[in-house]
């Protein structure tokens, strides 16, 4: 296994040397490899990669899509097996590796599913401490590992022994649901980085054609889960492809786009 990920790095490192030769002796378009990890919301995909298009197409460069998961350490991009990513950060800018530059896009946190009989319910608000209090449904870690961890943390200091417990069908919301509404104790379901951070949302029941359970979704009260979207990229891109990247997140950001770097100059 050490082996073939040694292989991938070197064959996507000849790759991308190639194609940067091949466009420098004005044989090809530049081309910018993008990774936009599965499970993204669509609030935070659908404009990021449409405007990143748009960017890229104006600029005359072709983008490659890589539709993987990204890490916490976005290793990807620090190996160079892509250019850049749209992800998760759940901490501060710093902690980045010195390599990477990043544009914040906004915060999300995620979306909370309780028992129609939890006191909670009738207030349409969960207290992090009532959540710790929960069997939680949430993962695996393998998704998300980033925000898994830095939320397994948050709720610890709460709970030192809370853990989460993995749902039984990953990719189906319905079965989660009904596997919290017909366990042995109350279990609540939380999905990954999904919805704005800081919206209230009112109380929701899922739609259940063939499944009988009665889960609400509540909010949590003063948004202690969150996580920031970010557009992530190798510090050593060309700066046409850093520009598109900062083009990108001004457009999602504004009229006062948060940055972790400072635009690349119109005359670089």
């Amino acid at each position: 296994m050490v082996l073939l990920d040694a292989s991938r790095e070197v064959l996507s490192l000849v790759d991308h040397g190639m194609s940067e030769t091949r466009q420098a002796a004005g044989l090809g378009r530049q081309r910018l490899r993008m990774v936009v990890p599965p499970r993204l919301p669509e609030a935070l995909a659908l404009p990021t990669a449409s405007l990143l298009r748009a960017a890229a197409e104006a600029a005359e460069v072709d983008v490659v899509w890589l539709e993987t998961p990204l890490d916490a350490e976005f290793s990807l991009i620090q190996h160079r097996q892509a250019d850049a990513g749209l992800g998760w950060l759940t901490t501060g800018p710093e902690a980045l590796p010195a390599a990477l530059d990043a544009m914040s896009l906004g915060e999300f946190e995620p979306e909370v599913w309780i028992p129609a009989t939890h006191p909670a319910a009738r207030r349409g608000t969960i207290s992090l401490g009532e959540l710790a209090g929960l069997e939680v449904i949430h993962g695996p870690r393998r998704a998300e590992a980033g925000t898994y961890d830095a939320w397994t943390r948050v709720l610890r200091a709460v709970d030192p022994r809370f853990e989460f417990t993995d749902p039984p069908f990953r990719h189906s919301l319905p079965m989660a649901l009904a596997f919290a509404a017909t366990g042995d104790g109350p279990a609540a379901v939380l999905s990954g980085p999904s919805v704005a951070a800081g919206i209230r949302r009112g109380l929701i029941r899922p739609q259940q054609p063939t499944i009988s359970y009665d889960m609400v979704r509540v909010s949590l009260q003063d948004h202690p889960l969150t996580a920031t979207a970010a557009l992530v990229w190798s510090g050593d891109l060309p700066r046409a492809l850093q520009q598109i990247l900062f083009d990108t997140a001004d457009g999602i950001t504004s009229p006062t786009p948060a940055r972790y770097a400072e635009p690349v100059p119109a005359s670089a």
